[in-house]
């Protein structure tokens, strides 16, 4: 019974459910735009290129073929998927707040901590 006690806490304290769940999200993200490449976008590109078929051919300088549409497809998909995880980044992943004003000073004369908008010491009595 302990050792479930101890899994469900290392579940929710190194967050592995929040990863799995991205994990799960970023798989279909990834079909989503590699569908919405394949039967969108690569129809375009073809068409605006000089040789429609040239997305469909394969070059063959031996016995490997080489599909160009596969590869402009997979380079197409990695830069979309790319860009909208570098925006979701973005989006939630904030730099720190820079650190406020220290509310306190020391006095330049008896060293003592004063309020930091005093312009005289109440130890002292030194005009700052």
């Amino acid at each position: 019974m302990a050792m479930g006690r101890e899994f469900k806490a290392f579940l929710v304290k190194e967050n592995v459910l929040a990863l799995a769940i991205a994990v799960v999200v970023g798989g279909a993200l990834n079909k989503l735009v590699t569908a919405v490449v394949d039967d969108f976008i690569m129809p375009v590109v073809a068409a605006a290129t000089p040789d429609p078929t040239l997305w469909q051919t394969a070059v063959v300088p031996g016995p490997i073929p080489f599909k160009i549409g596969d590869f402009g497809s997979a380079v197409l998909n990695f830069l979309i998927v790319g860009f909208v995880a570098w925006r979701i980044s973005k989006a939630f992943i904030r730099p720190a707040p820079a650190a406020a004003a220290p509310a306190t000073k020391n006095c330049p004369f008896c060293k003592m901590s004063i309020d930091a908008g005093a312009t005289r010491c109440a130890h002292c009595t030194s005009q700052l």
